[in-house]
């Protein structure tokens, strides 16, 4: 006999909104940098949320690689469109975790804006050109612009945003110092980056603890968005063919349950369902081993998310080890397939000219970048020009370059 059901205390159904003790509250913010009055119909995280939405960077993101597949058609994903499929699979994970979707869905939406123009491409084509000058790293650039480069607003610079959003944005693929003040080893070699260095005196974002679960969260939906919406695309460009993806057991395994239950179906509807599968599974895995692993800390409150020394929302082992099959599937079958190896040297070569060109002739960026140029030192007039090629969407870089020199790739 199935036990009674308290009717004050219903049992959640799927997609019931919730809030467990351990989700960031905006009544326990820590608040902005420069303080404001509240809103009287948004809450702090929401205020994030539009201000991102609003931004100049945000909206450059349309005009901004995702993977080097834009110039086969207006189909494939943009920064910006990359953005808000993020933004989906964040808020669907914090709703089933009982976050704050808002939270969530800024840092969703916030995450790439400090991506340069060309992709992955252009980040490490920018990072070479300022390897004496603290390089170039795209985490560092997206609080940049949130807290220095966007002039929006008449009382700060940059958006003001909460200091949950900024340390989401900081700490999201985890902590960047040990416990000691040293840094983690993916920055034991280059040290942290100046940005973040520069913006840690001013507000301590706890740099050695694990950011809230809602940041967690927006960066494995990341990841999700990467592997399912690559796949689409990659099809869609012909870069390879359903059957080569069942070189990859998690994907072999979903192929064949479609042709199961929709024997001899065509390509595009076959790639819709592989690709709504690949998120299914990923996302239904992050939510029931992050159960598992949240029962087993029983944090009381945010903070014991942020010490609890490892990720709460994370992959099962066996899901994880499908996302490292997939990615390994796409490096060389997509991101670095033949037929973009050359446009990926071209757009490279692209940011180098432009940044070679300002270092030398400051006075050929434009006068609000330019102005006072000469009295800076030549570290901050570097990363003056890295904050003018960064924000560059692909076209206007490539018009630039067209500008000042004679010859610039099509990239096609």
């Amino acid at each position: 006999m199935a036990p009674a059901q308290d009717p004050l205390h219903p049992p959640r159904e799927p997609g019931d909104r919730w809030r467990a003790v351990y989700a960031c509250r905006t009544a326990t913010s820590r608040g902005r940098l420069v303080e404001e009055p509240g809103s009287a119909t948004r809450n702090p995280f929401q205020r994030d949320r539009d201000r991102i939405i609003h931004s100049t960077a945000f909206r450059r993101l349309k005009h901004k690689t995702q993977v080097f597949v834009s110039h086969e058609g207006d189909h494939f994903r943009t920064r910006l469109t990359h953005s808000i499929e993020v933004a989906q699979i964040a808020r669907a994970l914090a709703r089933a975790l009982g976050l704050d979707e808002d939270l969530a869905e800024a840092l969703a939406l916030a995450h790439d804006l400090g991506h340069t123009p060309f992709g992955h491409t252009g980040e490490d084509a920018l990072d070479e050109c300022m390897k004496d000058f603290g390089g170039f790293d795209h985490n560092a650039q997206t609080l940049r612009i949130v807290t220095r480069l966007e002039r929006r607003y008449a009382g700060f610079d940059g958006l003001n945003l909460t200091w949950e959003t900024l340390e989401g944005l900081v700490k999201h693929n985890g902590p960047l110092v040990e416990a000691d003040g040293r840094p983690v080893p993916r920055y034991a070699a280059t040290g942290i980056p100046a940005a973040i260095v520069e913006y840690q005196a001013k507000q301590d974002l706890w740099l050695a603890t694990h950011a809230s679960a809602e940041a967690q969260a927006a960066a494995l939906a990341d990841d999700i968005a990467y592997n399912a919406h690559d796949i689409d695309d990659g099809l869609r460009a012909g870069m390879f063919e359903l059957a080569e993806l069942r070189a990859v057991p998690f994907l072999a395994g979903l192929l064949d349950e479609i042709e199961r239950l929709h024997p001899g179906l065509e390509k595009p509807r076959a790639t819709n369902e592989l690709v709504r599968r690949v998120i299914t599974r990923f996302v239904e895995d992050v939510i029931g081993h992050s159960e598992a692993l949240i029962a087993a800390l029983a944090p009381a409150d945010v903070d014991a998310i942020r010490r609890a020394g490892a990720p709460v929302v994370a992959f099962s082992e066996r899901i994880a080890a499908a996302d490292k099959a997939i990615k390994g599937f796409l490096y060389p079958n997509m991101y670095r397939h033949p037929r973009i190896k050359v446009i990926r040297q071209q757009a490279a070569d692209v940011v180098r000219d432009l940044f070679d060109r300002f270092n030398a002739a400051p006075e050929a960026m434009p006068g609000e970048w330019s102005a006072d140029c000469a009295t800076l030192d030549e570290a901050r007039r570097a990363r003056r020009i890295a904050d003018y090629i960064a924000g560059m969407t692909d076209s206007y870089a490539l018009g630039e370059h067209r500008r000042l020199f004679d010859a610039t790739p099509s990239l096609r």
